[in-house]
């Protein structure tokens, strides 16, 4: 997540959990800190952010059973809505990203994916399509039906993926532009149980990481940006005692020059740091550090690349850290209380 601008982010939080909605914070370029500038709760839930390539307008989703998106204009330093959120047709939407004139959102609790065209001006029109998955998993609590989690744009601009969580697989669709119309190209089945949640590609574009909730892994993937296809090759471990209690991955960044991975490790409440070989095939866990907090949702990278920002659901901060550009390791470096915090977004 970012853009190649600095200087201010925007804070996603749940409302029904004492957050403030979306707060546009300004950012500190020379230490990282983040002072709040104000915040709309337009949205409830608006647990995931993503920006306009041009930082015009900022898009939220509402994680709701009545599942909904809106947009900002952010081109002050307030947020100001641009009309009603409009509803997705879909239940708990957890993600969004913008492709090919789109918004599109990863609507877990219905198990969809859904198309929404961007209106001149930045706004949202009626849901132009919505992708249901098929399938389940093994765990009888988490996977009895599909659970999309993520949906992003591929590197090539090509195709969208969606990450789901309760049939263990990523699913590779295209977009028609003209309609928003999704059709399914490929599905690529991870292991069994492994409960995928977040990817994140190389910047190679040839290669991807899935970062599994139901079992603390990352599965190493090569990327077929001409065929639409995923293929999986190895899971790794994202913390060094899998037995250490109950550990839920949240995130997973990778870093700008392909060198480093980070991961977000709820329950033991951690930083993974994965060393990437120079393909970008091949994943090592190198450390964990403390993630400043209780249960991080969210990890993003600042647009320099140089700083990683945590945020602390359950502790209600967001906490910021220093990069070793040698090691890849963190170092706390401050932390902003934040009620409820589940994403950063730079714009």
């Amino acid at each position: 997540m970012g853009t190649d601008r600095a200087g201010r982010a925007f804070i996603g939080s749940f409302t029904t959990a004492g957050g403030r909605g979306v707060t546009a914070v300004a950012v500190d370029e020379e230490t990282g800190a983040l002072t709040p500038l104000g915040s709309s709760d337009h949205v409830a839930n608006p647990s995931f952010l993503v920006a306009s390539p041009d930082g015009a307008v900022l898009y939220a989703v509402g994680e709701n059973a009545h599942g909904t998106a809106a947009a900002f204009d952010i081109r002050n330093d307030l947020p100001r809505p641009l009309g009603e959120p409009v509803p997705v047709g879909g239940s708990g939407p957890t993600h969004l990203d913008l492709a090919a004139g789109h918004l599109l959102t990863a609507n877990y609790d219905s198990g969809s994916v859904t198309a929404l065209p961007v209106l001149p001006g930045g706004g949202l029109g009626p849901a132009a399509s919505v992708l249901v998955h098929q399938g389940s998993g093994p765990d009888p609590d988490r996977q009895r039906e599909p659970h999309a989690h993520q949906v992003l744009a591929d590197p090539s601009g090509r195709w969208v993926v969606s990450v789901d969580l309760g049939t263990d697989s990523v699913r590779v669709c295209a977009l028609t532009e003209e309609t928003g119309a999704l059709s399914l190209r490929s599905e690529a089945a991870l292991r069994p149980g492994s409960g995928p949640r977040h990817l994140a590609f190389h910047p190679s574009g040839r290669h991807a990481y899935v970062l599994n909730e139901l079992a603390p892994t990352l599965t190493v993937c090569r990327w077929d940006a001409a065929a639409g296809v995923l293929e999986p090759l190895h899971e790794v471990p994202v913390v060094e005692d899998a037995a250490s209690g109950e550990i839920y991955p949240s995130e997973v960044v990778v870093g700008h020059d392909g060198r480093f991975l980070w991961a977000a490790n709820r329950g033991h409440d951690s930083i993974a740091v994965l060393a990437l070989d120079p393909t970008g095939e091949k994943a090592a866990l190198v450390t964990t550090v403390d993630c400043g907090g209780h249960w991080p949702r969210d990890l993003t990278l600042d647009p320099t690349g140089r700083r990683l920002y945590a945020s602390n659901e359950r502790s209600g901060d967001v906490t910021w850290f220093d990069i070793d550009a040698t090691t890849g390791v963190p170092t706390r470096a401050g932390s902003l209380q934040a009620p409820a915090a589940s994403c950063v977004v730079f714009g």
